[in-house]
């Protein structure tokens, strides 16, 4: 049997794991960072992109996570995300609808603010289009 940990994934509507994995790897702003058993202790945040991880059984699962943050601590992995979809579970469509209003509102004279929040919705919907066809054979 592999070493394994305790990793739960909480989104905003619901628990997207709970069980046991061997390793996950998480996007973070520095890159992605690999978690395994007995992991040292810390807090990281949390960057929309691709998360994987293997379950204790050894089924592989891929998943577009938002942003949030990540806790490892005595052998557990917490990861508190804004989002988290399996690729089977994200409609393109509806991503890149989004994408479109996002690029239609970066034309439009913003804030600052305004203008950093639209720059995240496309990040966040190419991103999430990437996912969907890395893994469903779209583009």
């Amino acid at each position: 049997m592999a070493s394994q940990f305790y990793l739960k994934i909480y989104t905003t509507d619901r628990i997207f794991y709970d069980g046991y994995a061997t390793d996950i790897v998480v996007p973070q702003p520095e890159g992605q960072i690999g978690i395994m058993a007995h992991h040292e202790n810390m807090v990281m945040a949390i960057e929309p992109g691709d998360c994987h991880f293997t379950t204790a059984e050894g089924e592989l699962i891929h998943a577009y996570v938002g942003s949030g943050m990540c806790s490892v601590m005595n052998n557990r992995v917490v990861m508190i995300v804004d989002t988290a979809e399996q690729p089977d579970e994200i409609d393109a469509l509806r991503a890149q609808e989004a994408l479109d209003r996002a690029k239609e509102r970066l034309r439009q004279k913003q804030s600052i603010q305004e203008y950093y929040r639209t720059q995240a919705s496309i990040a966040r919907a190419l991103s999430r289009l990437k996912e969907k066809s890395k893994y469903s054979g779209e583009n």
